[in-house]
């Protein structure tokens, strides 16, 4: 049910974003989940097998989020102001 919720997203992106390998979907479909996450747990506070989770996950996207300012910083900027998430420190 939750990977049927991503495919009208892919349709609607552009030819060379489809790819869903590529380090900007996969941050994409990492703040979707992280933001899930986050509403989840304002009902559920207490959920803590959720929250390690959670960790996992933010820890993927500034890893890929890292990786991408060192390569193509161009790219790396246009994805943080479109998916609204602040510029991260970079290790």
């Amino acid at each position: 049910m939750i990977k049927n919720s991503f495919i009208p997203v892919i349709s609607k992106k552009k030819k060379e974003e489809e790819n869903p390998g590529s380090v900007e979907f996969q941050v994409f479909n990492f703040t979707n989940k992280i933001r899930r996450l986050t509403s989840h747990f304002e009902l559920h506070p207490k959920d803590y097998l959720s929250q390690t989770g959670l960790r996992r996950i933010l820890g993927k996207r500034q890893r890929l989020l890292s990786y991408l300012s060192k390569k193509n910083k161009i790219r790396y900027e246009n994805l943080i102001n479109r998916l609204g998430i602040r510029n991260s420190q970079i290790r």
